[in-house]
């Protein structure tokens, strides 16, 4: 086995893994509790096709598949700050927890009050 071979082998692994990988970030994009969860593995999906885009452009020894590589780095930069701003609050509300609050939130309220002076 040469250089060469050693080097096909370890991009098709790698390439292999990245589909596997690619698979469990579509299940998560779908399935995903909270819309941060799915923003976050859009983001993933897009991180590790660029991936594969560069082991591809060197496993065929295609140089433009670099330029294809940066520009949809671009494109799903975008896509996620525009995904981030449609569907992320800018100011989330707190949840109301029932009128019971933990220690910090106690603490966090009570730091926050000025005493009152009484007046007599």
């Amino acid at each position: 086995m040469d250089i060469k071979e050693a080097y096909q082998i370890l991009y098709s692994g790698a390439l292999i893994a990245l589909i596997v990988l690619i698979g469990a970030m579509l299940v998560r994009a779908i399935k995903g509790p909270r819309i941060t969860d799915r923003i976050m593995s859009i983001n993933m999906i897009g991180t590790m096709v660029i991936c594969a885009i560069l082991i591809l452009s060197q496993l065929l020894k295609e140089t433009f598949l670099i330029d294809v590589a940066l520009i949809y780095a671009m494109v799903s930069l975008v896509t996620v700050l525009m995904l981030a701003a449609m569907y992320i609050p800018a100011d989330p509300k707190i949840p109301d927890l029932g009128g019971k609050r933990g220690a910090g939130g106690a603490a966090r309220t009570q730091r926050g009050k000025k005493k009152r002076r009484s007046r007599a």
